[in-house]
């Protein structure tokens, strides 16, 4: 086991990596990213090391490129945070059924 210097825990940390990622929308739609059910996966090791697994509303999205960039160094500013990755995956496709309630509701599709 490694030793870190944090007061905070793998757990807490990301709970503020999830507030980060509450900040930031989908430049097509308006909604953050994590309600809008864009984030599949969180991993943060005991060295504050997080790993994001997400995905676009489509594989053809224009910011596919420059996306993931612009969110790891977002979340790099979070505090504790070490290093960040994001990995951009398209399996399972992305769909209006992962997208929060309130998402749902602030896009009309109730």
């Amino acid at each position: 086991m490694s030793e870190h210097y944090f007061d905070i825990s793998p757990e807490e940390l990301k709970g503020d990596v999830i507030e980060m990622l509450e900040t930031i929308y989908d430049p097509e739609i308006p909604v953050n990213i994590y309600e809008l059910g864009l984030i599949y996966d969180i991993t943060i090791d005991e060295d504050m090391k997080v790993d994001i697994k997400m995905t676009l509303t489509a594989p053809g999205c224009p910011v596919a490129q420059s996306f993931p960039g612009d969110i790891e160094a977002k979340v790099a500013t979070v505090p504790n945070v070490n290093e960040v990755h994001v990995e951009l995956v398209w399996d399972p496709p992305w769909t209006k059924d992962l997208m929060s309630e309130a998402a749902q509701l602030q896009l009309g599709m109730f």
